[in-house]
C-alpha cells in the first residue's frame, strides 16, 4: 500500500510529505519533481503569494545514489514567505499577537475554531490553506515516475471557468499546457480570461471544472468483489480530498441525461488488437475497474472563499457582525487544481498498482505486470 501524509502550515517554515510504501529501485529525478512544482504555481487568476514562493523540493530521507530505498521518502518545500509571519507563526512565542476572530464563509474557518476549542481562526486557516497541495503535488511527481514505468502518463486541462467552457479542443497537448489556462480552446479561454479580470476588479473569486486523464491503463486495477476497494470509489474519494473540489464526475459530464443504448461502450476484437472499445463514455471503468481505455476524471472546484471584498461574518469571541477575515488569495485556481488532481489520481493508481502486482522492487513489479500483460492478450 502507498501512502502519503503532508505536515506543515500556510506561512510556517515549510511543507513536508511522507510517502510510505513506495518500492525501491526507481531512479528519481528532482528537475521533473520542482517541474510540477511550478506546473501548480501557473494559472491566470493566481494571486501575489507565487509570486513570492519559488517552490522546490528537498529530498531528506528514502533515496541513495538517485534510486528509491523502499523506506519512506521524506520530502521538503520551504516557505520563502515564512520570514515575514515568522512574528505571528513562531513555533515557540509569538512575538506578534494579532488573533483572526472573522471567520470565512465557505471556508474551514468557524467549523474548525468549534470543533478544537480555539480563540484564533488563524489556528484553523493556516493548515486548512491550500498551500498544502503543494506537498501532495511533490509526492504525486515521484508517484508519475513510477507509473511511467508501466506507461501510464497523466494530463490535466481546464474545461471551464465559470459559466464559460470549451466548445471545441483545437490546440495540440503542448499547446494546450503553455496557455494560461491550460485550455485547449483559444477562443473560449479569451472569454474566460476576461472573466477572471473582471472577477478580481471586483473583489471576487471563480470557480470551474478540470478534466484529469491518464493513459495507457491495463484493464483489471481495483474490483468489484468489495465496495471500498472499487477503483473510482478511491479516485472520488482522493479527489474529494482537494480543497474547494465540490463534485467529481468519471467518463461523460452528461452520461445521466443519456439512454442506456447512448451510455454504454459497446465491445469489439481484433486478432491484432484484442479485445477494445470505440467510445469511452465511462470514462475508463467498469465495476469499480480499470477496462483499459484512458481514465478521465472531471472535477467541480468551488470559488475560493478568500475574498478581497469579504462577505458578512460573525466575530468568534463577541458574536458581532463584522467584515470576514481578508487573506492574500488567488482569484481562480482551476489550473492548479488540476495538476493537484494529477497527483492524487497518481497515488491512486499507483497504490492500485502495487495492490495488484507486489511493492517491494520496481523489478519485480514489472515482472508480474508484463506476466499479466501476456495472460490478458491470449483472453
Amino acid at each position: 500500500m502507498i501512502r502519503i501524509m503532508s505536515a506543515g502550515e500556510s506561512h510556517g517554515k515549510g511543507l513536508s510529505v511522507i510517502i510510505d510504501g513506495f518500492p525501491a529501485g526507481l531512479p528519481v529525478d528532482i528537475a521533473f519533481i520542482n517541474a510540477e512544482l511550478r506546473r501548480r504555481q501557473q494559472g491566470y487568476g493566481r494571486g501575489q503569494r507565487m509570486q513570492i514562493e519559488a517552490d522546490k523540493a528537498e529530498i531528506l530521507s528514502g533515496v541513495r545514489d538517485g534510486q528509491t530505498l523502499g523506506t519512506p521518502i521524506a520530502l521538503w518545500i520551504q516557505n520563502r514567505d515564512y520570514v515575514n509571519w515568522q512574528g505571528r507563526m513562531n513555533v515557540a512565542k509569538l512575538t506578534v499577537d494579532e488573533p483572526v476572530t472573522a471567520p470565512r464563509p465557505g471556508h474551514a474557518d468557524l467549523a474548525g475554531v468549534q470543533k478544537f476549542g480555539f480563540r484564533d481562526v488563524r489556528n484553523v486557516l493556516e493548515r486548512a490553506s491550500a498551500r498544502e497541495t503543494a506537498a501532495r503535488v511533490a509526492a504525486g511527481a515521484l508517484l508519475k515516475l513510477f507509473l511511467r514505468e508501466f506507461g501510464i502518463r497523466l494530463s490535466s486541462q481546464t474545461i471551464a471557468i465559470a459559466d464559460i467552457e470549451i466548445d471545441q479542443k483545437t490546440r495540440t497537448a503542448d499547446e494546450t499546457e503553455e496557455s494560461p489556462l491550460r485550455c485547449a480552446d483559444p477562443q473560449r479561454e479569451k472569454l474566460m480570461l476576461e472573466r477572471i479580470d473582471a472577477a478580481a476588479q471586483k473583489g471576487d473569486t471563480l470557480g470551474g471544472v478540470a478534466e484529469i486523464r491518464a493513459g495507457g491503463i491495463c484493464p483489471g486495477l481495483g474490483t468489484y468483489t468489495q465496495g471500498d476497494e472499487r477503483l473510482d470509489a478511491k479516485i472520488a474519494a482522493a479527489m474529494m480530498s482537494i480543497p474547494s473540489v465540490k463534485g467529481v464526475i468519471i467518463g461523460d459530464r452528461d452520461i445521466a441525461t443519456r439512454p442506456g443504448s447512448a451510455a454504454q461502450d459497446e465491445i469489439y476484437y481484433s486478432n491484432t488488437d484484442g479485445f477494445y472499445r470505440k467510445t469511452n463514455h465511462a470514462g475508463g471503468i467498469e465495476g469499480g475497474m480499470s477496462n483499459g481505455e484512458d481514465i478521465v476524471v472531471y472535477i467541480q472546484i468551488k470559488p475560493l472563499p478568500s475574498l478581497r471584498t469579504p462577505l458578512q461574518s460573525a466575530d468568534i469571541r463577541t458574536g458581532e457582525a463584522v467584515a470576514a477575515q481578508k487573506e492574500r488569495a488567488d482569484v481562480c485556481v482551476v489550473p492548479a487544481a488540476g495538476v493537484v488532481g494529477e497527483a492524487m489520481l497518481a497515488l491512486t493508481l499507483a497504490d492500485a498498482i502495487v495492490q495488484k502486482f507486489g511493492g517491494d522492487a520496481i523489478e519485480d513489479i514489472k515482472t508480474n505486470f508484463q506476466q499479466y500483460r501476456k495472460r490478458i492478450c491470449k483472453i
